[in-house]
Formats: C-alpha cells, structure tokens, sequence
C-alpha cells in the first residue's frame, strides 16, 4: 500500500496511512460500501498446539474449549484485581489459534503467555514481521469476500448478557461471541467476520496482491476509527487505563464468560456485574468544535466545572457527527452533565 498521509510519530497508528487524500470520502465510503484499511501493525501472535484451546481459556475470560475450528471470538487477560491487562481477537484454524492485539502489545501478551506453559503442548511465537492484519469494512464486504473466494460469512453470533443476578445455568457453555472465518485461498490467510466488516490475516508478502484482487478503494486509520468512535467500540490503550474493568468499557458481551471457570481476576468481573453498576462507564462525547477544530489527545481529562471526572480516548472529525470522542466517565456523571475537554464544551450522548 502507498502511505499518502502521515500520522503523529508517537501515535501507536503511525506506521499506517492516516488517509489516502481525502478523509471525508474514505469515511463515507466504509460508512455506505466498503473499503479496505491497513492495519498491519497490529500485532500477531500464534499458537499452535493440541492444548491451545483448554490452555487459553485458564487463562482468560473466554470460554474457549468448545471454540469450533474455523471460528473466531476475543477475549482478555486481566490483573489479579481484574483490570484489563491485554485484549486480543482470536481465530482458530483448526491446528492453531491466531491472536491480532494493539500495535507495541505482541511483545507484552507473548512474555505472559511464555510464563505460563509448563507442561503444556503449546508453543506461542511473535509472528508479527511474518503476517499482516488488513479490514474490509461496510455494508458492501460480503461482495469484497466473495471477490476474493472467501465467500460471505455469518454475521457475528452474540449471546446475551444475564442479568446483574442471575441463575446458574444461564450463559451457554461457549464463547460469547462467536465470528465466523475461513480460508482466503489464493493468499494462504484467513478472513473473519466482525463487526461492520471482516479482518483480513495474511502474509504480508501477499498484501499487495491481496489489495489488487479485492478490487475495492483503499482507506485510512482515520475513517476506520470514525466508524469504530461511531459505533462505541473500545480499543485497548485509547479507551481503557491501568484501572478499567471489562464492564466500564462494554466487553462483558464480546470477550467476557460470566460462567466459565476460574481464572485471574475472575472475583472482581464476578462482583461487579452482580452488584450491575460499574465505577465507570464509556460514553459518546460531542465536542462544540468551536474554540477549537483540533481533536484533544488520548487521555485528555474531561472536566464537570473544576472536578475531573474522566479522561478522553479516541477523538475524532466524523463525517456526519462532527467532532466525537468515546471518553470513560464516572458512573453517577449525568447524560445532560455540563462538560469541557480543554477549551471545547462536550455533551454526552445519550443513546
């Protein structure tokens, strides 16, 4: 792919294009077709083995023994205290497991993994210099896929989530959301199914031909993350801190099994969605753009008169919404609350 814009060096996002020379267009693209963005520097870790599945799940709060061949899902890895330490997408093919993290994570999430294999039949491995995660994303990715020789794929299957207290029994023993993948045959990857589009995992000598075959527009980090802001979905590192919890930011439904066995942090997931209000929650901020048209940066507080309370995550000029930002608040912050985030007067959204 051919770089057009640059993005901030020290944002985790700068080794891709921003855009391709028209931001506006590429949103409207992904929001009304579809189009395909480079997010090749995620990264990727494999793990293959006969144990990877059962080994997994002890470690996550995922339920993965019964993960089928050909399917994927997320899942997370907290602290002892049941903060959000990693959070990764996974596809398994059958003979090993895929995860794609946050750019700079592969390192981290491998070091834990390595800690934790034992006697295990596992072998985790960094293969981020080897593969390449690419996204279709739109209405129209069903015909990108079938283009490809993929063909369409079953649109993510999520189960509910219970009730603060609910009865033993009521979460089936599988993952909580299950997306579907398979093979993309002429490039030795996988696709999968997610939300809005589908992930592209290939070699990354093959993205080239890859982007040629799809024969649809390419588009910049910019417009996927209008449409990721958009559709309030967290991003591990931008939306979350040392302290979030997986009910502040909505990934008790995707990445969390409120029945599956023990694992690390699993008393606090427990606690408080049984006592069903979290100290946090993530939000939709609508900034005036008016004292300002700059996005505020990643952390940037968000201020109720002199009292801080909440920070900033992704900050973005939508196409249709103006200037938007997901943003993790405290819990007893009103919808109609008077907000600032630096200069600009916010509103949340209450929908």
């Amino acid at each position: 792919m051919i770089r057009v814009a640059d993005l901030d060096p020290a944002s985790p996002d700068a080794p891709v294009a921003a855009h391709y020379g028209d931001p506006v267009r590429e949103q409207r693209l992904l929001d009304n077709e579809v189009g395909l963005v480079d997010r090749s520097h995620r990264g990727v870790l494999a793990v293959p083995g006969p144990d990877r599945l059962d080994w997994l799940h002890n470690l996550t709060t995922q339920h993965l023994t019964g993960l089928a061949a050909g399917t994927g899902t997320e899942l997370l890895v907290l602290s002892p205290h049941g903060h959000v330490e990693q959070h990764a997408v996974l596809t398994d093919d059958g003979t090993t497991a895929w995860l794609d993290v946050e750019p700079g994570q592969a390192v981290p999430l491998l070091a834990f993994l390595s800690r934790m294999v034992f006697l295990t039949r596992v072998e985790p491995a960094d293969v981020t210099a080897d593969f390449a995660l690419l996204s279709l994303v739109g209405p129209d990715t069903d015909e990108a896929l079938v283009t490809l020789g993929v063909g369409a794929l079953l649109p993510p299957d999520v189960t509910e989530v219970p009730a603060a207290k609910f009865a033993t029994g009521s979460v089936p023993s599988r993952p909580t959301t299950v997306y579907d993948t398979a093979p993309v045959p002429d490039f030795d990857g996988w696709a999968r199914r997610m939300p809005g589009g589908a992930d592209l995992l290939v070699p990354r000598g093959a993205v080239d031909d890859l982007v040629k075959a799809a024969g649809v527009p390419v588009a910049g980090i910019w417009a996927y993350e209008a449409m990721r802001v958009a559709a309030r979905r967290p991003r591990f590192g931008f939306e979350t801190d040392h302290r979030t919890l997986p009910a502040e930011v909505g990934w008790t439904a995707a990445a969390v099994h409120l029945e599956k066995g023990c694992y690390r942090g699993q008393e606090t997931v427990a606690r408080v969605h049984h006592l069903g209000r979290p100290p946090r929650r993530l939000v939709l901020l609508h900034l005036d753009g008016i004292t300002t048209d700059e996005p505020p940066p990643v952390g940037a507080p968000v201020q109720a008169g002199d009292r801080q309370v909440g920070f900033v995550g992704t900050a973005v000029r939508h196409h249709e919404l103006g200037m938007v930002a997901l943003a993790l608040v405290r819990q007893n912050v009103a919808d109609d609350a008077d907000l600032r985030v630096g200069p600009a007067s916010a509103a949340i959204d209450p929908i």
